[in-house]
């Protein structure tokens, strides 16, 4: 059989919950903003379906989508140069999830550890929905023939999963029909950490407002939170190895690096022997002339819903000429007679 040959497209989504952070930025949006200049096609998804996998308060639901949506064209994501759409939009995503939920197998579903802390020690109340999410994930990644998805370390298993699910259906209907997506995990901050503890991963539901920098925050709010960012007592090392042991120097250090294209040895070289004192300035001044801009940019855009709309609609529209094929081919080669993709 004649390996087939995809054309290079990139895929990622991110849940419309509500409240982007730093962390969405570093880790997902500015690397969207990035890959959309590399010369391969991108697609970028507000994974609507995926949120309501936990209840949402559906007015919410709406501002936090149309939120995001302004959060992607902040950072820097062309609804021109990439597609840029929420998945309830596109019918086939649900549609493939359907054959994929049939390809899956219950084990490897267990195996997810997501599922495991998100529905804690009441697994039995949670919803058949967050079980079978990861089924969805491959979905939206698969629909597209998506070569590169940029995820989080966090999202990794996700991704092996759709892995697991594409080399399971070429195998067991004959057919090399779909790609063995590569995960993209890359950068000096793809997991950004809190400023109140190094150890957990900064969280739009973490109860302090402090912990975290919002990307609807003003400059003078961004100022503030760095330079109350925990850290310790010790200078900075001159080398990466002399940040082991301490989280929260860790992560300021990485956030620099990511804010301003350097590597963490490039910025070691450049603030080593420094006291927080010192240091922290110079990361305010770094952050507020990176993050404030987006915050201004996104309360514009927030002004006219109508023109979010209107852009989430026309990127469904590429969207589905897409995916349209790949889920009419699917169902042809699985075997549905009479089956058509509207």
């Amino acid at each position: 059989m004649t390996k087939a040959a995809f054309t290079p497209r990139v895929f990622s989504g991110i849940q419309p919950s509500g409240g982007l952070t730093l962390g969405n930025y570093l880790g997902a949006l500015k690397r969207f903003a990035d890959a959309q200049d590399k010369g391969i096609e991108t697609i970028y998804c507000m994974v609507d379906l995926h949120a309501i996998t936990v209840w949402q308060d559906p007015a919410k639901l709406r501002h936090a989508t149309r939120e995001l949506c302004a959060g992607f064209i902040a950072s820097g994501v062309d609804p021109q140069k990439s597609i840029l759409f929420n998945q309830s939009q596109v019918a086939e995503h649900a549609q493939m999830a359907w054959i994929f939920n049939c390809v899956a197998r219950m084990g490897w579903m267990k195996r997810m550890t997501q599922f495991k802390d998100k529905a804690g020690k009441n697994a039995e109340n949670a919803s058949l929905g967050l079980f079978g999410y990861p089924a969805l994930m491959a979905a939206d990644i698969l629909v597209y023939h998506a070569t590169h998805v940029p995820v989080g370390e966090d999202q990794k298993q996700h991704l092996e999963l759709t892995r697991d699910i594409a080399m399971k259906f070429n195998h067991d209907y004959g057919v090399d029909f779909f790609p063995i997506t590569e995960p993209v995990i890359e950068g000096a901050a793809t997991r950004v950490m809190s400023l109140r503890d190094g150890s957990k991963k900064m969280s739009k539901s973490d109860p302090s407002d402090m912990s975290r920098i919002n990307l609807t925050d003003d400059a003078d709010t961004i100022a503030k939170k760095i330079r109350k960012a925990k850290t310790d007592p010790e200078p900075l090392p001159s080398e990466v190895e002399g940040l082991e042991n301490r989280p929260e120097a860790r992560n300021l250090i990485n956030i620099f690096a990511a804010l301003s294209d350097q590597t963490v040895d490039q910025v070691m070289a450049e603030v080593g022997g420094k006291a927080f004192s010192e240091f922290k300035p110079m990361l305010a001044d770094l952050a507020v002339a990176q993050m404030s801009p987006i915050s201004t940019e996104m309360s514009r855009l927030m002004q006219d819903t109508a023109e979010i709309d209107r852009i989430l609609e026309a990127g469904a529209d590429r969207a589905r000429a897409i995916a349209a094929p790949i889920l009419q081919r699917t169902y042809d080669i699985v075997g549905m007679v009479g089956a058509r993709v509207s």
